[in-house]
C-alpha cells in the first residue's frame, strides 16, 4: 500500500517538475512562418528590424500616421504572427492611424525564445523606436494590447505614459488564469514563471483606458476583464460585445470605440496647411 502511495507521489512530482521545467514551451505558441506585408495586402507598410536590449533582432512593421493622427503601437497575442492581423492593421491605417507592430522574440522573423522579461524588453525597443527614431511624441502613441499583448501593453503604460491604453481580451494575470485552467495541480499559480500580473499594475496607470471584451470569450473570461477594469483609474471605458468570442472582433467593433476615445481625448489634431 505504501509503495503504491509513494509511487503515485513520485509520478505526480515528476509531472509537476516537467511542467515547471518546460512551461514556456507549453505557454507560448510562436508562429514562425510569415511573408512580407505586401503579400497580406498591406501596401505602404514597411518591414524593419529593431534590436532588443540583449541584442536580439526583432521584426517590425511600420506605417506612418496621416497628418494629425496618433500612432498605434500594437502588441500581438499568442499563437499568431503579424500577417494574421493584416485586416486589423489595414483598418487602422485606412482610418488614419500610424502603425508600429513588433514581433516578440521567437515569433515571426524575430530571433530568440519568448519569456516575460524578454518580451517586455522587445516592447521597450518598439517604444524607443517610436519615440526616438520616428519622433512620435508619447502623447500621440496608443498602446494596443491583444490577449497576451494586453499584459505587455499594461507593463509599457506603467513605465512610459501613452496618449491612450487600449486592451482587447485582457486578463488579470497569467498566473491566476493558469491556476483556473489547471486546478488539479496543487499550487499551480506558484509554479508560473511568467506571470504578466496586469492586476497589480493597472491601478498605477493614469492614462485613459479603453477595454474591449467578448461576453463569450472562453480563453480569457469576461469576468477577468471586468475585474481588471474595476481596478483601473478613471478615465476608463469598457465595451463588452455579447456575441463575441476571444479573437473574432470585427474591425467595426474595434474602430468604433477606438475612434470615439481618440476624439474624446483630442488625440487627432487638425491637419497643418
Amino acid at each position: 500500500m505504501w509503495f503504491g502511495f509513494e509511487l503515485a507521489i513520485g509520478i505526480y512530482a515528476a509531472m509537476i517538475g516537467g511542467i515547471y521545467a518546460f512551461q514556456r514551451s507549453l505557454m507560448y505558441y510562436p508562429v514562425k512562418t510569415i511573408a512580407s506585408p505586401d503579400v497580406y495586402g498591406l501596401a505602404g507598410v514597411k518591414e524593419t528590424s529593431l534590436t532588443s536590449f540583449d541584442g536580439t533582432e526583432l521584426q517590425a512593421w511600420v506605417h506612418p500616421a496621416s497628418s494629425g493622427w496618433p500612432t498605434i503601437l500594437y502588441f500581438h497575442g499568442n499563437a499568431e504572427h503579424l500577417g494574421s492581423r493584416a485586416a486589423k492593421f489595414s483598418a487602422f491605417i485606412d482610418a488614419g492611424f500610424g502603425l508600429i507592430a513588433v514581433s516578440y522574440r521567437g515569433f515571426g522573423k524575430s530571433d530568440g525564445s519568448p519569456s516575460e522579461a524578454g518580451i517586455y524588453g522587445d516592447a521597450r525597443a518598439a517604444v524607443d523606436f517610436a519615440l526616438h527614431t520616428l519622433r512620435v511624441p508619447h502623447h500621440e502613441l496608443i498602446y494596443y494590447g491583444e490577449s497576451l499583448g494586453s499584459g505587455v501593453a499594461v507593463q509599457m503604460a506603467s513605465e512610459r505614459t501613452p496618449g491612450l491604453l487600449a486592451l482587447e481580451a485582457a486578463y488579470t494575470s497569467v498566473e491566476t488564469r493558469s491556476a483556473e485552467l489547471y486546478p488539479f495541480i496543487v499550487g499551480a499559480r506558484h509554479l508560473v514563471i511568467d506571470k504578466y500580473d496586469s492586476l497589480a499594475k493597472i491601478g498605477k496607470i493614469k492614462t485613459p483606458l479603453l477595454m474591449l471584451h467578448g461576453e463569450k470569450d472562453a480563453t480569457i473570461p469576461v469576468r477577468m476583464g471586468r475585474e481588471l477594469f474595476a481596478a483601473a483609474h478613471e478615465p476608463k471605458t469598457l465595451v463588452v460585445y455579447p456575441n463575441v468570442y476571444h479573437a473574432d472582433f470585427s474591425n467595426e467593433q474595434i474602430l468604433t470605440p477606438l475612434l470615439a476615445e481618440v476624439r474624446k481625448y483630442k488625440l487627432i489634431k487638425p491637419a497643418k496647411h
